[in-house]
């Protein structure tokens, strides 16, 4: 026998776990339903609300994702923080692991030099072993955030690996201590509610458009 209150725990995870696959469901046909020239404007207005965010001026060492064609597309704000001489780190995500590194981009031209994985995303290679490691270093001011959904309250629902949410209790362990989170959306990934677990990190501040 499953000891009073074991079964009820493991449904509950359970329940979690379909509400988050539905959600990711929906969102995800939302994204299909977004043209080219629509995540274009988008991502361009974006990428003008951080160029302008206090926070994104103050940071010096910054993690940003390299994006997908369903994420905002980040590489105007890569160029952006090269030309203003901060750091530029970028995920390396070890496949079937929840393990992300924040590795060292040189420039913005560094990023054609990337190896493409089988998820179809740009990163360094396990053998890139040149490269600075972010809380290996200085740790981190910033990091953007990508995910398939968020809601008002920070809430947010990623693909399914954990992989920021791990990388984020690593930072905590380090010296320079969690560094603020910024999750750049399109208005179609805003939720009235995400469904989360208890070792889901919140966002500090969700950017998109309207907001």
């Amino acid at each position: 026998m499953e000891p009073p209150g074991q079964g009820e725990e493991a449904m509950a995870v359970a329940a979690l776990r379909a509400a988050k696959q539905a959600l990711r469901g929906e969102l995800r046909q939302r994204l299909r339903a977004l043209s080219a020239a629509e995540k274009r404007r988008q991502s361009l207005l974006l990428t003008r609300k951080v160029l302008g965010h206090p926070k994104y001026k103050e940071s010096r060492r910054i993690a940003i994702f390299l994006s997908m064609p369903d994420e905002i597309q980040t590489e105007e704000i890569i160029q952006d923080i090269f030309k203003q001489g901060k750091e530029c780190f970028i995920p390396r995500y070890k496949p079937q692991s929840n393990h992300m590194d924040m590795l060292k981009l040189l420039s913005a031209e560094d990023i054609s030099s990337l190896a493409l994985t089988s998820w179809n995303i740009l990163q360094p290679s396990d053998d890139d072993s040149a490269r600075e490691e972010a809380l290996a270093g200085g740790g981190l001011d910033l990091i953007f955030m990508p995910g398939l959904g968020f809601d008002k309250k920070g809430n947010r629902l990623g693909r399914g690996k954990g992989y920021y949410d791990t990388y984020l209790e690593r930072c905590m362990k380090h010296p320079r201590g969690k560094p603020y989170t910024l999750a750049l959306a399109f208005r179609e990934q805003i939720c009235e509610s995400v469904p989360v677990a208890a070792n889901d990190v919140q966002v500090d501040e969700i950017l998109y458009e309207g907001c």
